[in-house]
């Protein structure tokens, strides 16, 4: 079993059998072949009802971002849980470049579909500051390029239009550089 002590607003180490990644709030844990949770124990700066809402609002336009599942609460860890459906990813080293293009196109395709239709993931490349690897929140799976982590996305109806756009802008820039990674790794 896959271990994994942390410190989260305790003075202990706490437990998390199953681990499969943190971010800078949170952690996820496998729960079954067909299920993973993100914890929210303590105080996570993000709230897991608006990720929730934000997670089943780009569900209903297309299937670019991890299904949610449901919202759930585990006594042993003490942790709410946000349930979603668990991706395997893939290497996409693995694959000739000609197929990453069509792969990408995709994704592209479907990231407008959701930018039109008022959801902005905010996300695509990962802050230097913040530990991992720069596009973390885009895995190649078996149904093609997946968005995770709708932790700081936002919705036009909730930023308004000034705001969104400046969100936009600033995620198509990093859309191109994904791009350059993708193809040209």
């Amino acid at each position: 079993m896959n271990c994994f002590y942390k410190t989260i607003n305790s003075p202990t180490p706490m437990k998390y059998p199953n681990r499969l990644s943190s971010g800078a709030n949170n952690i996820v844990i496998a729960l079954s072949e067909a299920e993973v949770a993100k914890l929210f124990v303590g105080d996570t700066r993000s709230d897991i009802g608006s990720e929730a809402e934000k997670m089943k609002y780009a569900n209903g336009v297309n299937g670019l971002m991890v299904k949610f599942v449901r919202l759930d609460f585990n006594e042993e860890l003490n942790a709410e849980m946000l349930v979603m459906e668990r991706l395997k990813p893939m290497d996409f080293r693995a694959y000739e470049v000609q197929l990453r293009g069509l792969w990408l196109d995709v994704f592209e395709d479907e990231l407008r579909e959701l930018h039109q239709a008022g959801f902005v993931h905010r996300d695509i490349k990962r802050p230097s500051g913040i530990g991992g690897q720069s596009f973390d929140n885009i895995l190649l799976t078996g149904k093609g390029l997946r968005l995770i982590d709708v932790g700081i996305s936002a919705l036009r109806e909730q930023v308004g239009e000034k705001i969104f756009e400046k969100y936009l802008e600033t995620e198509r820039k990093e859309m191109a550089e994904f791009r350059e990674f993708f193809l040209n790794r």
